[in-house]
């Protein structure tokens, strides 16, 4: 019996014990981590929560788990959760895990839970991350000097010295900097900078404080500060052997450095350029100068170095290096030249022209045509003014056009007018602008509207007179015809007529449109002395003129048969 009672006490303590533990974690009263944040710079990452729970001796674990997106059948596989090493049964509110993530472009997950013991609360609220979109740029390394009255300055990327980086290329990093002077009212100014470079224009034997930031500007992040770092400047020793006041002067990308000269002995100079990308790398490039072709060993102040400006996308720098006789050198200060920016415009050339009643103005681009740079890289527009130049002093007027192309025209123009243009060309991307052309001048011809309608009323004038007096001539003329016909006939009577008596006979001849020979037909009043001619006679006279023809036709027989027969009447 007692056997039994204790197998029963054992199964029933054995059951209590198996239970408890499962009782106690089901109903634990530690709360879930809040505010989860991640910290990146450069590739160290920093967990960070808020823990709002009174409990003590409470520890934090975390877990994360990535994703990997597969391009070739666009899916995405991501892991299991893992623990995240580093932060594991941690005592504060943050922990370091850099080196759990390698992959800085694949989305993250993290989470986080309270433990004590064997109590665990539930996980937060998962965090989600890329880190690469997140990461900020670590500040640069900085070394100064101070020497000559400048603070030369050499910079090391973010993450120099590091085999695993967040930002591959440093080569796209540039750097701001802050200067102040060390004083209780300080000025403060930001310029960019090289990763070595020179900061000049400081004031001698004073304390400057500055810091230098690394951004990204094509992707729009921007780094944290150095810490901050002082310098005194020294003063600068002034070597008259150096040039002085270098500037350059171009126009329409004809390229010239000027300087002065203040050593009062033979010196010749060398004019060095250095090819601006060679400035963004990290290390020495004072080995990198190079002469200018045709600037080396001069004696005059100036220099051509057109020949080096290969390209307009890049930029340059130059200085010139002073040499006396006894071998002892000196280089000026630097100058930048970035070609299209440093370039001035010059004027266009101008001509103009007259056709009928427009005004031609051709405009020939800066540099000539030759110089393709100015017309394909300052997309140039023209400004055009024009003007009536008038003898008298009255002020014209002064119109404008602007035009894209070469070639404009001005119409609604007053005849004989002198009439005058100039030209400025301009570029609205680099807002530069040239100076104007030259005036160019040209008279309009004069007014062809008075000779036009004086022209226009002769012949108009012409051919109502033609219109006019052609029928008038023509009638006349009829009219002139009939009175020779009839009184001055180009027929002659027969002789035997012509001797009756030495009488005139009246005769009215009569024309026919049948033959071009003139028809003649005699009606002859016949007095008394006719009765005495024998009829026989005069039919033999009227046989034979008729046969000699110039009469009568055979074809009018019927006008002569009538005539005869008329006369016969008169004598019977």
């Amino acid at each position: 019996m007692v056997g039994v009672g204790c197998a029963a006490a054992a199964a029933l303590l054995s059951c209590l014990l198996v239970a408890l533990p499962l009782c106690c974690a089901g109903q634990t009263d530690l709360t879930s981590p809040q505010d989860i944040q991640v910290y990146i710079v450069n590739t160290n990452f920093t967990l960070r929560w808020n823990y709002t729970g009174n409990d003590t001796n409470v520890t934090f674990s975390a877990e994360y788990r990535w994703f990997e997106y597969f391009e070739t059948n666009e899916t995405e596989w991501k892991t299991e959760w893992k623990e995240l090493p580093g932060c594991q049964n941690v005592t504060r509110t943050e922990c370091d895990f850099s080196s759990a993530i390698t992959k800085y472009y694949d989305k993250h997950h993290v989470r986080i839970r309270a433990e004590r013991r064997e109590e665990l609360s539930p996980w937060s609220s998962i965090f989600e991350m890329i880190p690469y979109f997140i990461a900020q740029i670590g500040p640069p390394g900085v070394e100064l000097q101070s020497t000559n009255g400048v603070i030369k300055i050499k910079l090391s990327p973010p993450e120099a010295n590091q085999v695993r980086k967040m930002w591959i290329a440093d080569l796209r990093f540039k750097y701001n900097l802050v200067i102040w002077e060390n004083s209780s009212n300080p000025e403060v100014r930001s310029q960019s900078i090289f990763p070595t470079d020179t900061i000049d224009d400081l004031a001698p034997d004073t304390t400057y404080c500055l810091k230098v930031q690394a951004t990204l500007p094509l992707d729009f992040q921007e780094g944290l500060f150095s810490p901050i770092r002082c310098v005194k400047t020294t003063r600068k020793v002034n070597d008259l052997l150096c040039a002085t006041n270098v500037r350059i002067l171009a126009l329409n990308m004809k390229f010239h450095l000027h300087w002065k000269n203040q050593y009062k002995q033979r010196v010749s100079y060398n004019v060095q350029y250095l090819i601006g990308y060679l400035k963004k790398l990290h290390g020495d490039y004072s080995m990198k100068w190079l002469n200018v072709p045709g600037c080396e060993n001069i004696t005059d102040t100036q220099c051509s170095f057109s020949s080096i400006i290969t390209t307009t996308s890049g930029f340059y720098y130059l200085r010139v290096q002073a040499m006396s006789e006894y071998n002892k050198s000196c280089l000026s200060n630097e100058v930048k030249v970035d070609p299209l920016t440093t370039n001035e415009i010059g004027p266009p050339d101008v001509k103009v022209d007259i056709s009928n009643v427009l005004l031609h103005i051709q405009i020939s681009p800066p540099g000539g045509p030759e110089c393709e740079v100015m017309r394909d890289h300052y997309d140039l527009s023209y400004r055009v003014l024009y003007w009536k130049n008038s003898s008298n002093n009255n002020e014209e007027e002064v119109k404008m056009k602007e035009i894209k192309q070469t070639i404009a025209t001005v119409s609604d123009l007053t005849p004989s007018t002198l009439y005058c243009v100039k030209a400025q060309a301009f570029s609205e991307a680099y807002n530069k602008s040239s100076d104007y052309s030259k005036v160019e001048c040209i008279k309009t011809p004069g007014d062809k509207t008075l000779p036009l309608i004086i022209l226009a009323t002769f012949v108009t004038a012409l051919i109502a007179v033609l219109l006019v007096a052609t029928p008038l001539v023509f009638g006349l003329y009829q009219i002139y015809n009939k009175i020779k016909y009839v009184f001055f006939p180009s027929c002659q009577p027969p002789l035997n007529i012509e001797s009756f008596g030495g009488q005139v006979f009246s005769s009215l001849y009569l024309s026919t449109t049948d033959e071009p020979i003139e028809n003649c037909s005699i009606i002859e009043a016949i007095t008394e002395e006719v009765n005495q001619i024998d009829f026989k006679d005069y039919k033999h006279s009227k046989q034979s003129s008729r046969d000699s023809g110039t009469y009568s036709n055979d074809s009018d027989t019927s006008g002569s048969k009538a005539s005869e027969e008329t006369l016969e009447k008169e004598i019977v």
